[in-house]
């Protein structure tokens, strides 16, 4: 029986999960996580299969919580659930060591079969991410501006492209808003804009926000 932890802010979208994995015979909901914290906490420190995370909740990056279970426990699959596009965020979760990524559009089918493939060591993507995945490995290719951005810096690209103040993006990543104001200096000189509606404007023209 598979062991699973699943890590996401609304209370809404844990019950679902529950529901759909209710349904098999081979996997089990043993704990759950509403926040980065108490995801570090029971991912380190409990005995689980998979855990299926969400990397926007409250608190520190989920890439960050990601990087952090792979370095102490990089035996253990993740597998990140999101309501952000593929093109957003996959590659750079795959890179930091997640077994696999799903949006929360995927059918609960897709959901199973990638918890039992990771769970054997392997990865899950969809078609559409594996030729992502294999344009990003042409030299030869045009890489996406955004890719010269950190983790962080995108994350806050995606969230000031999302409407968000400085001041909320602050509260929301538990830093300072001089802090946050830094990231956003370096994001406009990286990508050679001059303010947040240029930047708004190309996360949505590539497709970095819904």
């Amino acid at each position: 029986m598979l062991k699973i932890l699943i890590a996401d802010d609304h209370a809404i979208v844990r019950e679902g999960l529950k529901q759909v994995l209710a349904d098999t015979s081979d996997m089990v909901v043993s704990d759950e996580a509403a926040d980065t914290e108490e995801t570090l906490r029971k991912a380190l420190g409990g005995d689980f299969d998979v855990v299926v995370l969400d990397i926007s909740m409250p608190g520190r990056g989920g890439i960050e919580v990601l990087k952090q279970i792979k370095s102490q426990k990089p035996k253990l699959p993740v597998l990140v659930l999101s309501m952000y596009p593929e093109q957003q965020y996959a590659l750079r979760v795959l890179k930091a060591g997640a077994a696999g990524y799903l949006t929360k559009e995927s059918a609960p089918d897709e959901l199973i079969d990638a918890i039992r493939k990771v769970s054997k060591g392997m990865k899950y993507v969809s078609a559409h991410l594996a030729e992502e995945i294999a344009f990003a490995l042409d030299s030869d290719a045009e890489r996406p501006i955004q890719e010269t951005l950190s983790d962080r810096e995108f994350q806050v690209l995606c969230m000031i492209a999302s409407g968000k103040t400085t001041a909320k993006i602050a509260e929301e990543l538990a830093l300072s808003v001089k802090t946050v104001s830094t990231y956003r200096s370096r994001i406009l000189e990286k990508m050679r804009m001059k303010n947040n509606a240029e930047l708004t404007h190309y996360a949505i023209k590539n497709k970095l926000v819904i």
